[in-house]
């Protein structure tokens, strides 16, 4: 068992490593190294001071305005720092899986991390970055390579070919859609996400996609946001498919068994 202490830990590195995706969601958009040079605001270009680096807080403390030019700071910033603690928190806190070595943890960690580049970079500019997925297929790849025990919660011997058949899937729509449905990116995250989730969680996934894609973009129509001609970005629902399969994915699959034997 993890005591509060750790969690606690756990979760201020989450938030820590929050502000560093912000950073590299910023940097990818224009084409900076994010390895390099220091943190400065995006309106005024004036570099930030450590009290205005605080994850959460800086943004709480100041308001949600620049320290020195008053502009609004994008809410993109916390949330993005609240959302990767949380699931840094629940990677060591939900039971639904048996860690396959001692390297599962912090292989999870770092895919989370490229999955919330994806879902932000996606959501605003509509595109998955090739410098993101390709790095976390690989990374995906060599840990499924690795000697490991087969059990339920999210990875078995099937990963390479949950891999395979989710992206053939993919390209299928692509292909005869012409790209109108989905993009290429789509192909190479479902082919990701069948590396990190295996069998059956990737149906899990798939579905809950398509089922939150549906009921937000029928709600857009409804508001008056968008219509059946516009461009909604996949790669989002396909994030948090992924991330639903993956703390929940054992469970769902449980219950709609239960329901199935009723």
């Amino acid at each position: 068992m993890i005591n509060l202490f750790t969690l606690f830990f756990i979760f201020l590195l989450g938030l820590s490593v929050g502000s560093f995706l912000n950073c590299a969601i910023y940097r990818l958009e224009i084409g900076g190294s994010f390895l390099k040079g220091r943190s400065f605001c995006p309106h005024c270009r004036h570099v930030l001071s450590w009290p205005d680096l605080i994850p959460l807080f800086s943004f709480v403390f100041l308001k949600g305005k620049c320290r020195y030019c008053s502009q609004k700071i994008s809410l993109q910033y916390p949330l993005v720092e609240l959302a990767t603690g949380i699931i840094f928190l629940s990677i060591f806190f939900f039971p639904v899986y048996t860690y396959i070595n001692n390297y599962t943890p912090v292989y999870l960690l770092i895919m989370s991390c490229f999955l919330i580049v994806i879902f932000v970079y996606d959501l605003k500019h509509y595109i998955i970055p090739d410098k993101v997925v390709y790095p976390a297929i690989i990374i995906a790849g060599i840990f499924n390579f690795l000697p490991h025990q087969n059990f339920g919660g999210g990875f078995n011997q099937f990963s390479i070919l949950s891999g395979i058949g989710a992206a053939a899937f993919f390209l299928a729509i692509v292909l005869v859609s012409r790209g109108r449905w989905m993009g290429v990116g789509d192909v190479k995250l479902a082919f990701l996400m069948g590396l990190l989730l295996g069998f059956p969680n990737i149906l899990v996934a798939l579905f809950l996609s398509f089922l939150i894609g549906a009921i937000i973009g029928v709600g857009l129509i409804i508001s008056g946001r968008k219509t059946l001609k516009s461009e909604v970005p996949f790669g989002p629902f396909l994030v948090t498919g992924t991330f639903i399969a993956l703390f929940w994915g054992q469970t769902i699959i449980s219950c709609y068994l239960q329901l199935t034997m009723i």
